[in-house]
């Protein structure tokens, strides 16, 4: 643990989180769509140096390399009876790397399937499986819970009760992915962030956000202040953190290229800082040198 419990640490002020793991995992020469959360078996390694890199550049804590770490999104790897070993792997490795001074969450991504009657999944099997491996992580030394990329609203509901079941005090951040829609902003399965801030404020996490999606800066810039203005309606003491992509990813032979630099994130996220936002890193396509860039701008 660091000096301070997180839940105390994060109401200090600017915390920031790390960037990117796939990008960086695909950089070392990790091929593309490998299942990277087996790589904490695997290549342990690998990771252990990605979470290196990023505390380097000024993160205040990295996220575990488990995003697709469930067992319904294991099972499509042949892994789904590895959820315990790799879950608490990664978390070992991430509390390595990060040592007593900085923090580890543990990394919580969707299931990847339909919930009932849009798909199969119950929400018993859908909630079990989300305890499953919080349970491992928990197990395995993270100091909080970030649940992400999440599309549809009943999904994250589900994970964050899971969660919450058996953290006791420990913080829990949940966040969805957002696109543009029209003039507003919707996820994929069409919640807007007010109805996406009420209902994850309302089963008691310490901070909501957004991550991911495919905005460009300026519209990132757009839903943080839309975020602040929707939580300063609710009342409630409840942070916002914000973990834009590298820009709008542009398709090259096929291969989604972000070509934004670490100057201007940087300066997007001085922006989102500026707005309200106080929890703040980054996703897909973002690097070391977007996170340095980024602490470099904000905590001079």
């Amino acid at each position: 643990m660091g000096r301070i419990s997180l839940k105390k640490r994060i109401q200090q002020g600017l915390f920031l989180l790390d960037g990117a793991m796939g990008t960086q995992l695909i950089a070392r020469g990790v091929e593309a769509g490998k299942c990277n959360d087996y790589l904490n078996i695997e290549s342990p390694d690998i990771v252990f140096d990605i979470h290196r890199a990023y505390l380097e550049a000024g993160s205040d804590a990295v996220l575990t390399n488990t995003f697709g770490a469930n067992k319904y999104a294991l099972a499509r790897h042949g892994f789904a009876d590895k959820v315990e070993q790799i879950n608490v792997a990664a978390a070992q490795i991430a509390r390595r790397a990060a040592g007593r001074e900085k923090y580890v969450l543990g990394d919580i991504g969707p299931t990847g399937d339909f919930l009932e009657p849009l798909g199969n999944l119950t929400v018993d099997e859908c909630k079990e499986a989300f305890a499953e491996q919080a349970k491992a992580l928990l197990a395995g030394g993270v100091d909080a819970f970030i649940i992400e990329t999440m599309t549809a609203i009943d999904e994250a509901a589900i994970a964050i009760e899971a969660v919450k079941s058996l953290c006791g005090d420990l913080s829990v951040f949940a966040s969805m992915a957002f696109d543009r829609a029209g003039a507003d902003f919707r996820t994929m399965m069409g919640v807007d962030v007010e109805s996406a801030i009420s209902k994850m404020a309302s089963l008691g996490v310490d901070a909501v956000g957004f991550n991911c999606g495919t905005l460009t800066l300026d519209e990132y810039i757009g839903l943080a202040e839309k975020f602040v203005s929707a939580v300063k309606s609710l009342r409630k003491n409840i942070l916002i953190y914000a973990e834009p992509n590298a820009g709008k990813p542009e398709l090259i032979e096929n291969k989604a290229v972000y070509k934004v630099s670490p100057e201007d994130f940087a300066a997007a996220a001085e922006k989102m800082h500026s707005a309200g936002v106080n929890i703040i890193g980054g996703c897909c396509g973002t690097t070391p040198a977007h996170i340095k860039a980024m602490t470099e701008n904000l905590k001079k």
